[in-house]
This record gives C-alpha cells, structure tokens and sequence, in this order.
C-alpha cells in the first residue's frame, strides 16, 4: 500500500532545496521584438530558471532510477531462474542415474534454487509494487509541469508583444487616432500582464513546494527496498546454511577439493582412450 505522501506527492513538507543544483532551463524564448520596459525583474526570472532546472533534473534522475530499478529486478529474476535451470538439468542427467549420492546432493541442490526462486520473485514483487510503480507515479507528474511552465513562457510572449505595441503608440504624436489605438492596446495588455502574473507567481510558489516534497515522497520507498532485501538475504542465508550442512564434505578446503578435481582428471587423462596420437 502506498503511503499518503507517494499518493499526493505535491504536498509533502516544505524542505529546504539545494541552491546549488541549477541545470539549464530546456526552453528556448520564441525570438520576437523586445519590449524596452524591462517587464520581468531580471531576479526573478533567474528564480523562476533556477526552480524550473532543479525541477527538469529531478525528473531526468527519477526517470533514470526508475528504468536502472527495472533493470535490476529483471536481473535478478534471470539468475534465480537461470539457477533453476541448471539444477533441473542436473537431475535430467545421466550423472545422477545410478548414483545415488550423487542424486541426494543435486536433489537438495535444486530444493535450495527452488526456495531461492521464490524468494527473489516475492522480492521483486514487492519492489515492483513500493518502488518502482512510485517513481512511474511520480513520473507522470512531470508532464503537467512542464504543460503550465510553456502556458507561462506563451503568456509571457504576448506580454512583451503587447507591451512593445503600447510602446509604440506612447511614442507617437498625441493625436487622435493614436490616443485611441494607445487606449486600445493599453486595454488588450491589462488582462495579457494579470494572467502571466498569475501563472508566474503560482509556479515560483508551487515549484519549490514540488521539489521539496521529494523526500517525504520517496523515503518510504526505499525503507519498503531496504527491507525486501534484508528478508531475502536473511532467507537467501538459512536456504544455503541448510544446503551446506547436507552436501558438504567437513573438514576440506576449497585447496583440497581443488586437489581431489586435479587428481581425478588425472586419471582420466591417463586412460587409453583420451590419450593423444
């Protein structure tokens, strides 16, 4: 089950951001006239710059967590099954046919990869379900984000093209008709200026609230992977503790096993008929 933080992860505690993390902002401003008026204070939009980039790494890095988590799961899954394999061949093969030594000791070698499976795949399972659908979660945030950033910078180029145009009519003459266009133009930028001043204050309000909820979003995500990996390596520890005292030999090393092998293959070798011409 999902934690009330990972399933509202835009209101977690305000936290303090990381005021050197400042990758550069993805947008590129549509190139029209500039106004002369300096409409956006030159610290604000670097605030703006500063919060949005945090916030495009932050969804470049979850993204990145979330295909390097699946991977690992898959990873694991292809050893815990490749280790089946292997010990349902064993019991096929002909090794273990008269044998019967031999057939006990594969026989609670893949007991122990079949245990192992297990495990790993209720391991996985969890993960899937307390990480890695999380981040998929908090991934799809993202694009709604990135929706109001470009309505802004939208907003924000008819402001200047608006202002410019006012401008213009406050140079000209006096006149009649101008005064009128200047009335005119002046009413067609009163609402263009309140809608970007809006979305500009909501986003520079909400982006840092956005980036600070990170923690409470995810902490309980990796306590839920911590623990999924401490109760499959303390299984992954009793399967194999049990698999060592039925199949090991007391009392000899890895050296001395390694002996024995040389010694047989010795023998092997001096047989007739894998003698070299």
């Amino acid at each position: 089950m999902l934690s009330r933080a990972q399933e509202a992860p835009l209101q977690g505690t305000e936290l303090p951001a990381d005021p050197e993390v400042v990758p550069a902002v993805r947008w590129i401003p549509f190139k029209i006239g500039q106004p002369k008026k300096q409409i956006v204070p030159k610290t604000v939009e670097r605030d703006f710059e500063r919060e949005y980039g945090k916030l495009q790494q932050l969804e470049d890095q979850t993204k990145k967590l979330q295909k390097d988590m699946k991977k690992s799961t898959d990873a694991d899954l292809a050893m815990s099954k490749s280790a089946v394999k292997i010990s349902s061949d064993l019991l096929s093969n002909p090794l273990c046919e008269q044998e019967p030594g031999f057939l006990e000791m594969v026989t609670a070698f893949d007991t122990a990869m079949k245990r192992m499976d297990s495990f790993n795949q209720e391991k996985v399972n969890q993960i899937q379900k307390t990480v890695i659908e999380p981040l998929k979660k908090f991934s799809s945030v993202f694009p709604s984000l990135n929706m109001a950033v470009k309505r802004r910078e939208q907003t924000l180029q008819d402001y200047k093209r608006l202002q410019s145009k006012v401008e213009k009519y406050e140079e000209k003459e006096r006149t009649g008709p101008v005064l009128a266009k200047l009335h005119q133009a002046r009413e067609e930028l009163r609402p263009v200026k309140e809608d970007f001043e809006a979305k500009n204050k909501q986003l520079l309000e909400e982006m840092p609230k956005f980036y600070s909820s990170r923690i409470d979003y995810f902490k309980p995500s990796f306590e839920s992977l911590v623990r999924a990996q401490v109760v499959y390596y303390t299984e992954m520890h009793k399967i194999f503790g049990d698999l060592t005292a039925q199949i090991d030999q007391p009392g000899l090393s890895d050296e001395q096993r390694e002996r024995e092998n040389e010694a047989k293959l010795s023998e092997l070798r001096a047989l007739s008929i894998v003698a070299d011409d």
